[in-house]
């Protein structure tokens, strides 16, 4: 493996053991209620071990034992960084960074004593090594940070040395993991490959941790080769993007993933004939029609993992929220806070009782003087991105936002959020298309009618209706709900049939007319 170094281990820390017998009597000392403590001291220890001079055997020993002891302070910190709001407040920050290095740096440990063994004996090692690295860049998945080359080069590093060395579909048990059953480098190695693939910064935390699950169900049916399988009905994907601009001769490029994508296609056939997703190993998270979607972009991700990168550049000034969204595509303010000529919820029912709407802007006596608050973020490769120095709230995707393109308001939703190495966040922008009808959700009863300070978006594409609500509206599936649009035609009354999309502030409901 010339072509890669690994990082150089670090020589100021000392090691408090020396065998097994003293290293567990350390850990022992150790206090087990604080697991961010515990976990730190044994990142310290697995940096010294990588540096100490004991025999490659014994030095495996010790760090199975100090991964035993910190499985357990990972599992306990994860909730801490899983898809919270970016940037990252300083206490999340930390458990995240600790999570991530403290794999990393264990996976380099397992990595750098492989070439001491004999081919028969690198498969623990490098074993090992493997779960690392994909534990290290789930742990950047699920905080939405950007997941560094290095870890893409010591994936490539580890399938590498497998390969060459004939164990890369040698099964181990995993006594840290037994869930996983006895397992192989080349299935940890798929899993991490498919999860970069399916672009995991577009996922809810939810959706995250279902992909996740189901993948790792999967990891095995995958096969490494060097050129793509010329079947007709396979499908070789190309790995050598997840490297970089050249990945080195002899190691594997190709992934063959058909037998993946025939189980996605088995699952959600099982799905729509009704089967739950917890009696299909998917879990709990989604209800079976969001697994459906779900199951269906995880396909669309493997089968296709080229995308067109939008060719629009320069400032464009995001609203976010429903709220926001409803202000730049009326021009009016849903919930008026002042004290002038149309403000007040008083008032506007009393337009109600008078002209059947309340669309303030009609009246003579209106003066339109509205602000929108609004970020400034940078179209740059297809990406929408905020400097590090910019003003702006923390933010959790997929969400909604709003915006005047080519002088013409726009509905769109931003995902794919993720925070950059140089502290700026990145995301994505996906814009609906028009016509778009902006209005109030409408409630009745038997003395009067009065709007709802909730705004709600009509859309329809050909004959299919959509309508979006913010998450916190009172919607119900097959429950009758009234629109009234801005433009102050009479209501619309609308069954939702079928949630079609769910945001961190929004849901998209397929919609007939009553």
């Amino acid at each position: 493996m010339s072509w890669f170094k690994l990082p150089e281990p670090r020589a100021d820390l000392t090691l408090a053991f020396h065998d097994l017998p003293s290293a567990k009597a350390w850990l022992a000392a150790q206090p087990q209620a604080q697991p961010m403590h515990i976990l730190n001291v044994i990142g310290e220890q697995i940096n010294a071990l990588e540096a100490s001079t004991l025999a490659p055997g014994l030095a495996v020993e010790l760090l199975n034992l100090l991964r035993s002891a910190a499985v357990p302070g990972q599992d306990t910190i994860e909730a801490r960084f899983i898809r919270k709001a970016l940037p990252m407040a300083v206490e999340d920050e930390r458990a995240f960074e600790l999570a991530q290095k403290l794999w990393l740096n264990l996976g380099i440990a397992y990595l750098r004593l492989a070439p001491h063994f004999p081919p028969d004996r690198k498969c623990l090692p490098l074993h090992r090594a493997a779960c690392a690295f994909r534990m290290a860049q789930y742990c950047y998945f699920q905080a939405a940070r950007q997941c560094p080359p290095l870890i893409g080069h010591l994936l490539f590093a580890v399938l590498d040395q497998a390969e060459s060395s004939g164990v890369l579909r040698q099964a181990l048990p995993d006594p840290d993991f037994r869930h996983l059953g006895e397992s192989n480098i080349g299935g940890h190695l798929a899993w991490a490959f498919m999860l970069h693939l399916i672009d995991p910064y577009r996922l809810s935390a939810a959706q995250l941790a279902v992909a996740n699950r189901a993948i790792s169900r999967w990891r095995e049916l995958t096969v490494f080769q060097m050129t793509p399988d010329d079947d007709p009905k396979a499908h070789s994907v190309d790995l050598a993007p997840i490297f970089g601009p050249s990945l080195p001769p002899g190691v594997p490029r190709w992934m063959e993933v058909r037998k993946v994508e025939r189980k996605i296609e088995q699952r959600i056939v099982a799905l729509q004939t009704g089967e739950s997703p917890e009696s299909l190993k998917l879990g709990r998270e989604l209800s079976g029609n969001a697994c459906i979607r779900l199951l269906r972009d995880l396909e669309s991700s493997l089968e296709s993992t080229i995308r067109t990168p939008s060719t629009e550049i320069g400032e464009i000034e995001l609203a976010f929220g429903a709220e926001h969204a409803f202000s730049i595509l009326t021009g009016e303010s849903l919930n008026p806070s002042g004290s002038l000529e149309a403000d007040g919820a008083s008032l506007a029912h009393q337009r109600v009782a008078l002209f059947g709407f309340d669309r303030a802007s009609t009246l003579p006596s209106t003066v339109k003087k509205l602000h929108v608050p609004s970020e400034k973020w940078t179209l740059v490769d297809g990406k929408a991105i905020r400097a590090q120095d910019a003003e702006g709230a923390r933010r959790l995707a997929p969400c909604l936002v709003a915006a005047v393109r080519a002088e013409r308001p726009c509905l769109g939703v931003l995902y794919s959020l993720q925070s950059l190495a140089s502290g700026a966040l990145s995301a994505e922008l996906s814009w609906f298309p028009e016509p778009i009808e902006a209005g109030r959700l409408v409630r009745s009863s038997a003395q009067e009618r009065t709007l709802a300070l909730t705004p709600a978006f009509l859309m329809h594409d050909g004959e299919r209706y959509s309508l979006l609500v913010p998450a916190n509206a009172t919607v119900r599936l097959n429950i009758g709900l009234g629109f009234q649009s801005s433009a102050g035609t009479p209501p619309s009354h609308l069954l939702p049939t079928e949630v079609l999309e769910r945001g961190i502030d929004f849901v998209r409901y397929a919609v007939n007319w009553q």
